[in-house]
C-alpha cells in the first residue's frame, strides 16, 4: 500500500497543494521551498498514529504549536488540513482516504480541536467528524479517532501504515559522539544518535542478514574495507567495528567513532533501505558521499525494490546534480516545488519536460535548473569584508 495522492491546506509553506505520488518519488525544489515540511506531513501522521506516546496534541506540541504549522499565507483561514489517498499501486484505484483538519479553539483554553476527520474505504465513508457526541463534549475533539484503538477498529490498517513510517537522516557526529553529547534524544531518533541501539534491538538473525548485505556494499564503495561487524563492549554498549586491510593481522579494526562521515552515512542509508516495508523518507541521501556512490543511489533503490517481496514507498529529497543525472529515474515520480508570494506550489512534470526525458535527457538537465535561485551568481560578488 502507498500514498498515491497528497492534498494539503495551510500546512507550513503550502497554502494549497495537491500532488500525486509514486512508488519512488523525487522531491526537488530550492532551499526553503518546503521539501522537509512536505516530508514532515508523513512524520506528523506517524506521530498522531503511533500507539505509545503519540496523539494529535503531542504531534502539534512537538512542532511548536499550531502557529508553527499553519501557513503564514493562510490569513483568514485558520484550519490546517491534511488529506491523503492510499492505493495498492500508484495507478490503482483508491483503497483508503484519510482527511484530518484541525484549528485553534480561539477562546478560553485555546485548545487545538479536530475540525474534521473523515475516512473512506473504497467508495464507502466509515467516519465523519464532528459527530453528535463531539458537539456535546468538545474535549473529544482534542483527539483523533486515528489515535484511539477503541475508535479506529474499522480502519486500523491506516493507523498501522502511518505509524510505521521510517525517517532516518543520520548525522555522523551525533552517532560518533553520542555518549559525550548526552542530553535528550528526540523521539524516534531521526538523526541517528541512537542508531546503534536500534541495531541492538533488531533480532540477531535479521541484523546479521542486513549487515551481510551492507558488508557487500561497503566492500565496493569504501577503499581497503574488508568486514563490518556488530559487537557489545564489556559494559554492554553496542558498537560497529570495521576491518580494513593492514600489514599487521587484526591491526586494521576500527570502531564507529573512527569511521568516516561518508561510511556512517552510507551504513545508515543502506540500513534504512533494508529496514521494514513501511514508507521510507530519505532526505538528501547524497550528503557526505562520494559522487560515484551518489550516482548509483537511484539504481540501488530500484534494485532493492525489485528484489523485495513487498515493495515499499520511498520519497527522496535532493539537490544533487549527480544523483539526478541517473537516466533510470522515472520522470513520473518527480515532484517539483515552486515557491511564490502566496506559498509553495507543487507539480509533476509537464508534457515538454516529460518529452525531454523521453528523448534521453536526465532530470538533472531538464528539471534541476528550475530549482536554482535566480540571484545565486551574485553571492560571489558580495563584499562581506572591508
Amino acid at each position: 500500500m502507498l500514498v498515491s495522492r497528497l492534498r494539503l491546506k495551510n500546512w507550513r509553506n503550502f497554502r494549497e497543494l495537491e500532488v500525486p505520488l509514486r512508488e519512488v518519488s523525487y522531491v526537488l525544489g530550492p532551499n526553503a521551498s518546503g521539501k522537509s515540511n512536505l516530508f514532515d506531513v508523513f512524520r506528523f501522521l506517524r506521530d498522531v498514529s503511533k500507539p505509545r506516546g503519540g496523539g494529535l496534541q503531542t504531534a502539534i506540541s512537538d512542532r511548536g504549536g499550531i502557529s508553527k504549522l499553519r501557513c503564514l499565507h493562510a490569513r483568514a483561514h485558520p484550519e490546517v488540513v491534511v488529506d491523503v489517498e492510499l492505493s495498492e499501486t500508484a495507478d490503482g484505484p483508491m483503497q483508503w482516504r484519510y482527511r484530518l483538519g484541525f484549528k485553534s479553539e480561539g477562546k478560553g483554553l485555546q485548545r487545538v480541536l479536530v475540525s474534521q476527520e473523515e475516512v473512506w474505504k473504497g467508495g464507502e465513508q466509515l467516519l465523519r467528524r464532528p459527530e453528535g457526541t463531539d458537539q456535546v463534549d468538545l474535549a473529544q475533539l482534542t483527539q483523533t479517532h486515528l489515535e484511539q484503538i477503541q475508535a479506529n477498529k474499522t480502519f486500523r490498517d491506516l493507523a498501522t501504515f502511518f505509524a510505521d513510517t521510517t525517517y532516518l537522516h543520520l548525522v555522523p557526529q551525533l552517532l560518533k559522539y553520542s555518549e559525550k553529547i548526552g542530553g535528550r534524544q528526540l523521539a524516534d531518533d531521526p538523526f541517528g544518535q541512537g542508531f546503534l541501539n536500534r541495531l541492538a534491538k533488531t533480532p540477531e538473525k535479521t541484523r546479521r542478514a542486513r549487515l551481510n548485505k551492507i558488508n557487500l556494499a561497503l566492500s565496493k564503495a569504501v577503499p581497503q574495507f574488508q568486514e563490518l561487524k556488530f559487537e557489545k563492549d564489556e559494559l554492554g554498549h553496542p558498537h560497529l567495528e570495521a576491518l580494513y586491510h593492514h600489514h599487521r593481522p587484526n591491526a586494521g579494526w576500527q570502531s564507529e567513532e573512527h569511521f568516516s562521515d561518508g561510511t556512517l552515512r552510507l551504513i545508515g542509508l543502506l540500513w534504512s533501505l533494508l529496514d521494514g516495508n513501511s514508507m521510507l523518507l530519505l532526505e538528501e541521501p547524497e550528503l557526505s558521499l562520494n559522487d560515484a556512490i551518489v550516482r548509483e543511489i537511484p539504481r540501488l533503490v530500484d534494485r532493492l525494490q525489485r528484489n523485495r517481496k513487498v515493495r515499499r514507498q520511498i520519497l527522496v529529497s535532493t539537490h544533487s546534480e549527480v544523483l539526478l543525472s541517473n537516466l533510470g529515474i522515472d520522470g513520473r515520480g518527480v515532484v517539483l516545488l515552486e515557491p511564490s508570494a502566496e506559498g509553495t506550489q507543487a507539480r509533476t512534470l509537464d508534457e515538454r519536460e516529460a518529452g525531454a526525458l523521453g528523448d534521453g535527457f536526465s532530470v538533472a538537465e531538464v528539471v534541476l535548473p528550475k530549482t536554482r535561485p535566480e540571484r545565486a551568481d551574485e553571492l560571489g560578488q558580495l563584499k562581506l569584508w572591508p
